[in-house]
């Protein structure tokens, strides 16, 4: 985008070079001041004559005709252009001894007349041009000689690894040492054909240019930015399971457009960099320990620290449940029916994987609960009848269920699925694809 925008700006301002001149001396409205007349002073008849004296002095006022009276002056005739006409009655009225001016001057029809100025300076343009073509090269080959310095210097890798915290930003060093000897090398080659002056137009547009493109594409710059800092900051590593805004999955890469995860399902989620830089992020992967809790009820007349007891047992007989952090249990509710456990462990995330340990544990807590006669209340409801209606008819009592199959808690698994993250490295290795995310980077 930059090196077509640089072409871009070269071929311009080349191919008005060489029309720089005329432009400056279109904006050259001449001599100001009176104009002094041959003769008696103030006489009718000199102020005629010294207008027609310099009226046949100027190509394009040859058919107007000048007659004065009392200082009064009369144009009568045609000239090429409404420009001609204007600017006939600026140079009458700056001669000595006019009162007044009736211009009667109207624009020619005759298309011959209105198309030979036009050839004229066009041939005089094209003569322009030719007489320029040896300046012009020498700008150019200055311009290029110029570029080209920086781009080789831009080329290198030192110093540029060194100073930028990432291949991102080191390419950005890049890209603005390119776009500053370019623009030097325009100096240059301007200063080299005296047209410095079309600099500050050019840079002038430019701005205005920028600046609506700015607007335009306010998202993009944005999300360019957001790039750059989490680039410089990075707030995740490769692999590193996060959350945000309601997405999670394991990091594959960044990009200077967009954050990809894998999310557990295996699936790709993309999300813009200008959403990541603004959102809450939840790093689950930064800490090794993390805790996973749950809630068991129990009835409402049971021993709570009976219940308590059994289950912080459990917990505390499964292998992959760390004792440093130790887990623990306590009372979270009471509710109409039943009391509500809290329970809480930790284990290893390099060893254990958190869906299964979590599951183990629910399951093992529960089967330690029933199996020491404590029942896992179900909702009760109390009806209450206005007016008298018939009992329904007693019903047997319920079978009783068999007790629950003993397990030792010890034989719980909850191995590490790595598939998700053996996926992500697969990806990773694609050398093809961009990626800003560093070893070496500041971590968040």
């Amino acid at each position: 985008m930059y090196l077509s925008l640089t072409r871009l700006v070269i071929v311009l301002v080349f191919c008005l070079l060489p029309f720089s001149g005329f432009a400056q001396s279109a904006e050259d409205n001449g001599p100001d001041g009176t104009i002094s007349v041959e003769g008696a002073p103030g006489t009718d008849r000199a102020i005629a004559s010294t207008i027609r004296n310099i009226l046949r002095e100027i190509d394009g006022f040859n058919e107007v005709s000048v007659s004065v009276a009392a200082g009064v002056v009369t144009l009568e005739g045609s000239v090429l252009d409404s420009e001609g006409a204007d600017e006939l009655e600026r140079l009458v009225s700056r001669v000595e001894g006019v009162v007044a001016i009736r211009n009667r001057v109207v624009e020619t029809t005759d298309l011959t007349k209105r198309l030979t100025p036009v050839v004229d300076r066009f041939q005089d343009r094209f003569d322009t041009a030719i007489a320029f073509l040896p300046l012009l090269a020498v700008a150019a080959i200055a311009f290029a000689l110029v570029a080209l310095l920086g781009f080789f210097i831009a080329a290198r890798k030192f110093p540029w690894v060194r100073l930028a915290p990432n291949a991102f930003i080191a390419d950005i060093y890049r890209q603005l040492v390119r776009i500053a000897f370019v623009i030097a090398g325009l100096v240059v080659a301007l200063d080299i054909v005296g047209a410095t002056a079309l600099l500050g137009t050019i840079l002038g547009a430019a701005g205005i240019i920028g600046l609506a493109i700015g607007f335009a594409v306010r998202d993009t710059v944005e999300n360019f930015i957001a790039s750059i800092m989490l680039s410089i900051r990075q707030p995740f590593a490769p692999n590193d399971f996060i959350e945000i805004e309601g997405d999670s999955g394991n990091v594959i890469r960044l990009t200077s457009r967009a954050t990809v995860l894998l999310s557990p399902d295996g699936n790709h989620i993309r999300i813009p960099n200008a959403i990541v830089f603004k959102s809450r992020i939840v790093n689950y992967s930064r800490n090794n320990e993390r805790r996973f809790d749950f809630t068991l009820g129990i009835d409402a007349d049971a021993d709570i620290t009976a219940a308590r007891d059994v289950v912080l047992a459990a917990l505390n007989k499964l292998t992959f449940v760390l004792q440093d952090p130790a887990p623990s249990v306590w009372v979270q509710d009471v509710g109409d029916s039943n009391v509500i456990l809290f329970l809480a462990a930790w284990i290893d995330q390099r060893k254990s994987d958190y869906a299964r340990a979590r599951g183990e544990a629910i399951r093992t807590t529960k089967v330690e609960l029933e199996t020491a006669g404590f029942g896992l209340p179900e909702p009760i409801y109390r009806l209450r009848f206005d007016e008298k209606v018939a009992l329904p008819e007693p019903q047997p009592a319920p079978v009783k269920r068999p007790p629950p199959r003993q397990q030792d808690p010890a034989d719980a698994q909850a191995e590490k699925d790595d598939t998700i993250e053996r996926l992500v490295e697969e990806e990773r290795e694609d050398a093809a694809n961009e990626d800003l995310l560093s070893e070496d980077a500041p971590k968040e």
